[in-house]
């Protein structure tokens, strides 16, 4: 019996750069939490806008001072990627024509669209949870 047969099993080493909180076990428990802190917040309330501020400051200042282990970044972005650019496209063009007409019954803007969701606690937690983690994504790149 050979003893120095290479396992199917292999375990990728843990970068020790990176900081202890800098773990997939630790960053989405706090995410969920602090998900569910500004899911308690009323929709496009006072509290809400300054919870957001605040926290999208904080994983700003994070991605500036180049604390979070850092992943790498496509060089280009692909085929599949470029059709986001679609609704994102489609989405800016329906704000802005919607800001300037102004918001009325027949031109209702993306967040007249939202309150009747978002009036839902488990709506806003979702939300805020999707919006943590896609922003921490930029973050380490």
């Amino acid at each position: 019996m050979n003893m120095d047969q290479p396992s199917e099993f292999t375990v990728d080493a843990v970068d020790d750069d990176a900081p202890p909180w800098d773990r997939s076990l630790v960053t989405l428990p706090t995410f969920a939490v602090l998900a569910m802190v500004g899911g308690l917040f009323k929709s496009f309330s006072v509290t809400a806008n300054v919870y957001v501020l605040v926290l999208g400051g904080i994983l700003m200042w994070l991605g500036l001072a180049e604390k979070p282990a850092r992943r790498a970044s496509p060089a280009r972005l692909g085929r599949g990627g470029m059709w986001w650019l679609i609704p994102a496209g489609v989405f800016l063009v329906v704000e802005v024509v919607n800001f300037a007409l102004g918001s009325t019954y027949d031109h209702p803007t993306l967040s007249v669209l939202l309150s009747d969701p978002l009036s839902h606690y488990s709506v806003r937690t979702l939300s805020y949870f999707a919006w943590l983690c896609g922003y921490w994504g930029l973050v380490r790149r």
